[in-house]
């Protein structure tokens, strides 16, 4: 199992009630029409911040944490490789614009241990 993970800021000047209710019903759909068939999971993790040791709530270093599960190494490459093409790219890239803070987007593999408690 391949899991790929992207904490990911909401644009200046957007509201989380914004940012929410644009990727829920815009973005996660173009998410969705390009993943199916390679991913088997596409979650999205909202963040709402908790006080600090001092009683203090800041904004969120992220406001969401997507996660996407693929079966394996070579169907995370398969998709990856869709994903260049020109006409999907820029369909991503011209909503993600819309978005996202694109200098503080990143994507990392994760390896994943879970305790049994």
């Amino acid at each position: 199992m391949i899991k790929v993970i992207m904490p990911m800021r909401r644009r200046e000047g957007m509201t989380i009630n914004q940012f929410r209710e644009y990727y829920e019903t815009k973005h996660r759909i173009i998410g969705e029409k390009y993943l199916k068939g390679y991913a088997i999971k596409y979650i999205r993790r909202f963040t709402n911040p908790l006080p600090d040791r001092d009683g203090n709530i800041y904004d969120p270093d992220f406001d969401v944490l997507m996660e996407i599960w693929y079966p394996d190494m070579e169907t995370f490459e398969n998709c990856a490789k869709s994903l260049q093409k020109p006409d999907v790219k820029k369909e991503i890239n011209d909503d993600e614009e819309r978005i996202f803070d694109l200098s503080l987007m990143r994507s990392y593999i994760v390896d994943e241990f879970e305790s049994q408690i």
